[in-house]
Parts: C-alpha cells; structure tokens; sequence
C-alpha cells in the first residue's frame, strides 16, 4: 500500500523532470517528509486550460488533495479512505473506473515509508504479550536517486452546498495506485533486514519508469483494455531501502530528518 511518502523536491525542478508547461508558482507547496491523506500534493497531469483557445491537452503540475472524492459521491467524507487503487481491479471499480479511463496523473516522490513488524514484536504479539507490536519504518526510493513516480488517478467533486463562485465549490482529489510488492532483490538493500519490498510488505506504489509517462497521461487512451497494460510493475532491481526513525510514525512530525538512514533497525523493532 501507500499510507505516507516525502515530496521534497521544489515546483521548477518537477516541472523540468516532467516536461511540464503550465504551474502557478503561487500554488507551489513547502517541502513535506511527511506526507499523509487528506493534505495537498503535486500530481502531473494533461489537461486543456480552462477557457483556453485551443482543447489541446497541456502537461500541468497541480496541487490535489490525497483521497479521492467520485464525483458521484453526496459527501467528501470518504475520501480519507480512498487513498490507494489496485493496479488489479482499477479498471472495475465504480470508485476508480471513470477517473482510470479519462483522468490518469502522476504523483511525484521522493520516496514512500512503509513499516514492518519486528520479529520479537511478532512473537510477543503471538504470545499474548502486547497487543500493539512495534514496527519499524523503511525509507523506499529509486537507488538512482530520481523522481519515483507514482501512478495515480484524479477526480472532479461538486459540493453543491456552495456556489458556483466559491474557492471551495469544486475539490480536485487523487489516489495512488498500488501494485503487488517486488519480490526480487533490491538494489540496494539493508544490512539487518529485508533484502525484497515483499518482505517489508505485500505492496507498494505503481512506479511509472519515463518511457511509460506520456502513454499513462495521455487523456486520449480510454480504452480500458488498452490502459491495463500500462499497469505493469516497472523492471526488477531499481529500488532500495533502509530503516528510518520510528518518529516518522508521527504524522506531526516533518523535516527532513525524516529521511535519514539508521545504520540498524531501533531497538525492538528488529526485523
């Protein structure tokens, strides 16, 4: 899954990576290590501009909110829930199968955490001993150090308690795509620890490699069988991990300590 990941990376270098043509400077967001549902991200879409001569799609870096909102929802409050899309039934689901036909983008990263359940917290656990394991936070991110794109999915929402002048009258809400977890080797993997994304967890974010950027977003494939294929897991052997410090299970906390790598697994959270 993908419950929290880092965004760090500034406004001008994403739109440089991505070929983007349209971004507001004005909407451009802090740094965030700590990325959590409900707060506003940068996604990569095409789109035409609104009131715009031409309806050709134009490459545009936006700000979305984590959690998709189906337009044909009567209230936001799901959207909480609706952080993450399976690669396998996207295509399906009344959720997800509009937005997967028309409204595709791609979420920037610098990387995503995901957390493990230690061994000797698991056999604690098992033997009655405590209830809530402790569980270890691993880093995930391209070993080459670049962008790790995420495949995702946009929607439009009308609150129609407000008018159609108001700031707030439309939400524009997102979700990420998930794939099964890698069960080949990392390319660089811990000392003490997993040594696969399998064994961290079942699975992770759908990572979009550049060749498949333009394909994913262009907004003139609706074909659902065609789409399907571009749900397929990037190559093996690009992606590494290391643990990190049990405060990032604080959504409070952020900064970019966040990411720094610890040399082992804290005590009690062993692997």
């Amino acid at each position: 899954m993908c419950g929290r990941y880092a965004s760090s990376r500034r406004p001008e270098d994403l739109a440089g990576v991505f070929e983007v043509e349209k971004w507001e400077p004005e909407e451009a967001l802090e740094p965030d290590y700590n990325v959590a549902p409900t707060k506003e991200v940068y996604a990569v879409l095409d789109r035409p501009l609104k009131d715009a001569d031409s309806p050709r799609p134009v490459r545009q870096l936006r700000r979305l909110k984590w959690g998709l909102v189906p337009s044909w929802a009567r209230t936001p409050e799901g959207g909480a829930r609706m952080i993450n899309a399976r690669a396998e039934t996207v295509h399906e689901k009344p959720s997800y199968r509009r937005a997967f036909a028309a409204r595709r983008c791609v979420l920037p990263a610098d990387g995503y955490y995901e957390w493990v359940t230690g061994t000797q917290e698991r056999d604690l656990e098992a033997e009655g001993k405590k209830k809530r394991p402790r569980k270890q936070p691993y880093f995930v991110l391209p070993a080459d150090g670049s962008v790790f794109a995420m495949a995702g999915l946009y929607e439009f929402w009308r609150d129609r308690t407000l008018p159609d002048d108001h700031p707030q009258a439309w939400w524009v809400t997102c979700s990420v795509i998930t794939t099964e977890a890698e069960q080949t080797p990392l390319a660089v993997a811990p000392a003490e620890g997993p040594h696969a994304l399998a064994e961290i967890h079942p699975r992770m974010p759908l990572m979009l490699t550049p060749d498949r950027w333009d394909a994913w977003l262009d907004p003139s494939r609706t074909d659902p069988d065609d789409l399907r294929g571009l749900l397929a897991p990037p190559p093996a052997g690009l992606m590494r991990a290391y643990p990190v410090s049990t405060a990032v299970s604080n959504v409070r906390n952020n900064g970019p300590e966040l990411l720094k790598e610890l040399e082992a697994p804290e005590e009690g959270t062993l692997f």
